[in-house]
């Protein structure tokens, strides 16, 4: 596998392929991770990941100082691996040489909402660094993680918008046995905190099972599933059931006729926020 650090450096290694597939990661690879780089694999060859820890997307108190950085891991993975062809690794101020002035500013009614709503800038980070490094690698494919619900449904629609040349794919999420999302940000958890996580996922599994049984409130079954997780210590920010196609609210009419929709979910249990979603 070849480890690059600068632009100048990734495009030589790719002039001339014309099937590129492409991984965007903040490193502290795991399975998840893993997963990801073998659907690219599926969809394209070579494979490039990237890993880049992208200060734009965090707020003034988040975790950007201790978001964990494991390069030396995160290579020896790969090369166990054997997905990825090339690994593009830029600091700073490869991918900032200047600040960042222009920006992509996804509309309030996709990135204002829901984790836009508790994390402002966090979509215009996301959609900045993306457009980046697509532009950086240019990829016939890019591929995208469904756990994070709403960003890969940014991505996806920023590109379509500016008619850019990459399909983006997606991966299903990939679970611990007990139903926990993997993430990075898992490795912040305590032992007790590990094993009340994976009630984030029952919790959006209950509500799928109420609207199985014929419960048709939906805005009522995400109240409930806030109250409940919120009585076992949880700080909830938002559960709320969605349309898949566009992350708005349903209608009754829509969800008595079987419109596609997303439980979406986003709680603190601790100091670590964890997402989840399921497809309804």
């Amino acid at each position: 596998m070849k480890v690059v650090h600068t632009i100048e450096e990734l495009r030589d290694q790719l002039r001339g392929q014309l099937r590129v597939s492409f991984v965007p990661t903040m490193g502290n690879l795991h399975e998840g991770h893993l997963a990801l780089m073998k659907t690219a694999r599926q969809h394209g060859d070579p494979v490039v990941a990237s890993i880049f820890v992208n200060r734009l997307q965090f707020g003034p108190n988040e975790d950007f100082d201790r978001y964990p950085r494991t390069l030396p891991a995160d290579i020896e993975k790969l090369e166990r691996d054997r997905n990825v062809y090339a690994l593009f690794a830029p600091d700073e101020r490869e991918m900032y040489p200047e600040p960042q002035n222009f920006r992509v500013q996804p509309p309030d009614d996709l990135g204002g909402i829901l984790e836009g709503e508790f994390r402002p800038g966090f979509f215009a980070g996301v959609s900045t660094v993306v457009l980046k490094l697509l532009s950086c690698v240019q990829p016939r494919v890019a591929v995208f993680g469904k756990k994070d619900y709403q960003q890969l449904m940014i991505v996806r629609a920023m590109c379509r918008q500016f008619q850019l040349p990459v399909e983006i794919v997606p991966q299903e999420t990939v679970r611990a046995q007990d139903g926990l999302a993997l993430s990075s940000r898992n490795g912040y958890l305590s032992a007790d905190e590990r094993a009340e996580a994976p009630v984030l996922y029952a919790t959006l599994q209950r509500i799928q099972a109420e609207l199985r049984g014929g419960r048709r409130d939906v805005a009522a079954l995400a109240r409930n599933a806030a109250d409940t997780l919120s009585g076992r210590g949880w700080n909830v920010d938002y559960i709320a059931v969605r349309r898949q196609r566009d992350l708005l609210a349903p209608t009754q009419e829509e969800v008595d006729r079987g419109e596609p929709l997303v439980a979406l979910a986003a709680a603190k249990l601790g100091a670590t926020r964890l997402i989840d979603n399921l497809e309804l």
